[in-house]
């Protein structure tokens, strides 16, 4: 492999197959001890309640609404 103009790259097929890479793919890269290592960057799946999350942005929407209304009475609008 040869590293090209702009820090290009490019991985044979069977290294990206092998990896179960393919384009588009996110890559978490590390140099560790002076050798790059390579893995696809997985995202992290969380099981969160939904009446959770309505509650926290509930929560988001009264505050901003404050924040909203102390701000047009400093203005002075």
């Amino acid at each position: 492999m040869k590293l090209r103009r702009k820090g290009v790259l490019i991985l044979p097929k069977a290294i990206r197959e092998a990896a179960g890479l393919r384009e588009g793919s996110d890559l978490l890269v590390e140099v560790k001890d002076g050798a790059l290592v390579l893995r696809p960057l997985e995202p992290a799946v969380v099981d969160v309640d939904p009446k959770f999350v309505e509650e926290v942005l509930r929560e988001e929407r009264g505050e901003w609404g404050r924040k909203l209304e102390r701000t047009i009475k400093e203005s002075g609008s």
